[in-house]
Parts: structure tokens; C-alpha cells; sequence
């Protein structure tokens, strides 16, 4: 398995932008789909942002399309989550999530290795 942490999470106003960081550590970085999940208090856990092992192709919710991006940089074991005009909604903690030659679903079930999660706020 890979170990993640990630960083970048805080408290925004509505409109605002952040940016979530994920470090992972290893050298096989390349081989793991990455993902970004989100969970809000109450709520389940849900996918927010994915980029496969095997392609560049982005993956969104729908919710977040047009507002967040993700990238990853298979040099520096980085995958990023920039968001922007930010809503009351998007407030939860964030996992960043990787699974190993993953190809299937965005389902957390799918999923191998899991950071500890990053607090974002969207105040109103």
C-alpha cells in the first residue's frame, strides 16, 4: 500500500477557491489511480475527482464540474484538487485515495489506500 497525507484544507468564504494537496509516499506512483472523496457530517463518504493510473482523463462528480480540478505529477507523488467558487455544500472533509492499477469504479469500496482527510469549511 501507499501512504497518503494531505494538505491545503481550511475555511473559505462562498465564492472562494483552495487548493488540497496529496503526497504520497513510494515509488510506484504512476501505477495507483488516484482519487479524491469527500464526506460531509451525517453524510457518506462520495467521490469527488479521479485520475487513473493508465491515462490523464480527469473524472468528476457532477456537482463539482467547472469548479474543481484535479492533476496529478507522477514526479513529485502529487496529485492536487484545485477548487474554486467554492459553495456551503462543498463542506466536508476530504480523502485523498489510491488504488493500485485501479480501472473500475469510483466507489470507496474500490479503493486501496486512504489518507487521514483535510477539513474544508465554505462559510455562507
Amino acid at each position: 500500500q501507499v501512504q497518503l497525507v494531505e494538505s491545503g484544507g481550511g475555511l473559505v468564504q462562498a465564492g472562494g477557491s483552495l487548493r488540497l494537496s496529496c503526497t504520497a509516499s513510494g515509488r510506484t506512483f504512476s501505477s495507483y489511480t488516484m482519487g479524491w472523496f469527500r464526506q460531509a457530517p451525517g453524510k457518506e463518504r462520495e467521490f469527488v475527482a479521479g485520475v487513473r493510473w493508465s491515462g490523464s482523463t480527469p473524472y468528476y462528480t457532477d456537482s463539482v464540474k467547472g469548479r474543481f480540478t484535479i492533476s496529478r505529477d507522477n514526479a513529485k507523488n502529487t496529485v492536487s484538487l484545485q477548487m474554486n467558487s467554492l459553495k456551503p455544500e462543498d463542506t466536508a472533509v476530504y480523502y485523498c485515495a489510491a488504488s493500485y492499477l485501479g480501472g473500475g469504479t469510483w466507489y470507496p469500496t474500490s479503493m486501496d489506500s486512504w489518507g487521514k482527510g483535510t477539513l474544508v469549511t465554505v462559510s455562507s
